[in-house]
């Protein structure tokens, strides 16, 4: 693993060539008096550093290399194969890619072709080996980023069908054995020969899909390994390797496509002013920009569960972030909030999208750290605040191992198959392609509203085999309460450790369609949850999707305290008790015949069922209970406070402190500290005061051995 700098990197996305003067050198004085560390460079052009096929201009770019490495700005340099130039499309027509066989994507976007074509995959090489050739030893590069958000298309080229059919063939050897494992047999679909598998373009069958799903991502996954295996030739020990995830992609899967990758890379897109609030009181719909303080948080720890390890951002808010009919920048101090927020979930980059406000192109309105007039703002302002505050904290915030109460588990085959056949729908009755977060975000807000830390888990970690596999002794000690909810594919093996962690001592919650179909999505027989009903001490066989909210009811306050107007939305499982507790039921003539939750004790441990989706408010109230040891001192905060904790490399305590709101707040602190940012000590039992949208970092004082201890 190369090593990174012992700081936290902070910069932008930088395109001189898309400046319509030259300012360079006022734009790299700038960065470097606003604190940045680094910059990305390189990886949307294509066309410039290939304006025609085989005659190459690579020079461009070494102007803006020596003017970073000489104001100790690092790069992180880009291969450009996400946006191919139109000299390609035009001669080589074959590359494009299909959305549905038969009929290509035009070109004039971006990632409109098939990346697993060999005339593309000759393209492709020859000017990663040109422009990383070029660049590699520059001593200003840091690493490299292959290509971009990858996975933005599921391919539907006859190469990539043929392929998927071997990949099939491979997989399940006989066309007997397909039939028998995907069900066939049903609506006269039994195969006789391989050659009779249809196209997908009209398939209608949930194993079809599963596997056409993970057979896209794996294509996503051997072309990401394929450029970064190239640029390793180039590379030079201390360089990493890595690519800018979007997490809405459709074609990946970030727990196998960063396996190649040296540390992970990913979007941060959020909405700012009022949608950084606390506390929140609505429900927004999350989209490729989260909606929400909690959401970010999500974000960053979706982030650190691709390796379980401190990540980068190497694209988030510099400005209003989309297109014009919604542009909303942020609150004075909201940058910092963010910023931090990140990195006290284990960012170690802040990287901005992007340093100037574009003149022209899809993106005009994408806000950048200048405006479009380029003169230093606002904006340029508070984040050079904050440069200036990340070089005051060093190495003391680079690379933290973030605090985790809660483990949420996390399954990329289950989105899959939701996206195509949604257990939910919206309020209009509609489909909903959410519906898989819409099962577990919920969880995820409620740990947040609780005041828990969060450490989302990939579910195919649990697996014997699995690269860094979680161990059941590990979790048990790791993570008090582990969730999972919306888990409807999962094989027996992930079941039986879900119930060796409970009876281990864990506390397992268990929500709605959790192991109700195996690994190929086919229904399973058992009594639901399945392999784990006996243990939870509750089944169920009856389940219903309710269109409006329903109140749900404590069964004993001295347990469960079920505020007034919690709600149990969207769906309800008929949970039948044998031999649980009752927590919570609902208030419904029909619905109130069954408990909405249940817990049991089970060894050492307990099985709490949930079966329905809760509102943020019965959500929150369910890990208060799950989780009462979580209750610190640090936790008996103002409303609009939130304490993260997180551990720095050298063993340090960190504490951050945020005030997501217009009014001040003060919170008294349980134990000696001090301000990293100003090094002010802060006694126990003395009150911090924050600002409207403040936020404080702060280091926990080591205990004070007693004297003649070692």
């Amino acid at each position: 693993m190369p090593s990174l700098p012992n700081h936290v990197l902070f910069g932008a996305a930088y395109y001189h060539e898309y400046q319509l003067t030259d300012r360079l050198d006022t734009d790299l004085d700038q960065m470097a008096d606003a604190g940045f560390t680094v910059i990305r460079v390189g990886e949307s052009v294509w066309s410039t550093w290939e304006p025609e096929e085989g005659l190459f201009d690579l020079d461009w770019l070494q102007p803006v290399l020596d003017g970073a490495h000489d104001r100790g700005i690092a790069v992180i340099l880009g291969t450009p194969t996400y946006a191919v130039p139109p000299w390609l499309a035009r001669l080589y027509p074959e590359v494009a890619g299909e959305r549905a066989s038969g009929h290509r994507i035009p070109w004039g976007a971006r990632q409109e072709v098939d990346f697993t074509h060999p005339a593309f995959r000759f393209h492709a090489e020859r000017i990663i080996r040109c422009v990383v050739g070029r660049y590699a030893r520059h001593p200003a590069v840091l690493g490299f980023q292959v290509d971009n958000e990858p996975g933005l298309e599921l391919l539907h080229n006859h190469g990539v069908f043929q392929r998927f059919v071997d990949h099939l063939r491979q997989e399940y050897g006989t066309v007997e054995n397909l039939n028998r494992q995907w069900g066939l047999v049903y609506w006269s679909h039994r195969l006789s020969t391989w050659a009779d598998l249809w196209a997908p373009d009209g398939n209608a069958q949930p194993q079809y899909e599963l596997a056409w799903r993970a057979f896209q991502a794996r294509q996503t996954e051997e072309f990401i390994a394929w450029q970064a295996a190239i640029v390793r030739e180039y590379a030079t020990a201390e360089q990493f390797v890595t690519t800018c995830i979007a997490y809405d992609r459709p074609a990946f899967d970030d727990d196998r496509l960063t396996d190649a990758l040296d540390i992970s890379a990913a979007n941060a897109y959020y909405v700012m002013q009022d949608g950084l609030s606390v506390p929140d009181e609505r429900t927004p719909t999350q989209t490729w920009t989260t909606d929400g303080t909690w959401a970010l948080y999500l974000s960053a720890d979706r982030m650190y569960s691709s390796k379980q390890a401190p990540f980068l951002v190497t694209e988030t808010n510099a400005s209003h972030i989309g297109f014009s009919w919604d542009s909303r920048p942020a609150y004075d101090g909201q940058w910092r909030q963010a910023a931090w927020a990140l990195i006290a979930r284990g960012a170690r980059m802040i990287g901005y999208w992007h340093w100037h406000t574009l003149h022209f192109g899809t993106e005009t309105y994408w806000g950048g750290i200048l405006p479009h007039s380029g003169r230093p703002g606002r904006t340029y302002r508070e984040l050079a605040e904050l440069g200036n505050e990340l070089k005051q904290a060093g190495e003391l915030v680079a690379g933290l191992t973030p605090d985790a109460d809660v483990a949420l588990l996390f399954s990329m085959p289950t989105r899959w198959i939701m996206q195509k056949y949604p257990a939910l729908s919206h309020p209009d009755g509609t489909p909903d392609e959410r519906a898989y977060q819409g099962l577990i975000e919920p969880f995820y807000r409620g740990a947040f509203d609780a005041g828990l830390q969060v450490r989302i888990v990939h579910a195919a970690r649990l697996a014997n085999g699995a690269d860094r596999r979680l161990e059941v002794d590990d979790a048990v000690r790791q993570f008090p309460v582990l969730v999972a909810a919306g888990l409807y594919l999962t094989d027996d093996e992930t079941l039986d450790w879900l119930r060796k962690y409970a009876l281990a001592g864990g506390h397992l919650i268990v929500g709605p369609r959790t192991g109700y179909a195996d690994q190929e999505a086919r229904a399973r027989t058992d009594r639901m949850p399945a392999r784990l009903a006996d243990a939870a001490g509750v089944w169920y066989d009856e389940f219903s999707t309710i269109h409006a909210p329903i109140e749900v009811d404590t069964a004993d306050p001295t347990r469960l305290s079920v505020p007034p107007g919690a709600t149990a939305t969207r769906w309800v499982d008929g949970l039948l008790l044998d031999g649980a507790e009752v927590l919570a039921h609902y208030r419904h003539p029909h619905f109130g015949r069954w408990p909405a939750i249940t817990t049991r004790i089970a060894g050492k441990g307990r099985i709490t069922h949930v079966g329905t989706v809760p509102d943020h408010t019965l959500a929150e109230a369910l890990f208060r209970w799950a989780q009462p040891s979580s209750a610190t001192a640090w936790s008996d905060l103002p409303k609009s406070v939130t304490c993260t904790g997180a551990t720095s490399a050298d063993g340090s305590r960190l504490r951050f402190l945020h005030n997501w709101s217009w009014h001040p707040a003060a919170v008294t602190v349980p134990t000696d500290c001090r301000e990293v940012l100003t090094g002010k000590p802060v006694p126990a039992n003395d009150a911090i005061d924050l600002t409207a949208w403040d936020v404080r970092v702060l280091v926990e004082d080591a205990p004070r051995r007693k004297e003649g201890t070692p």
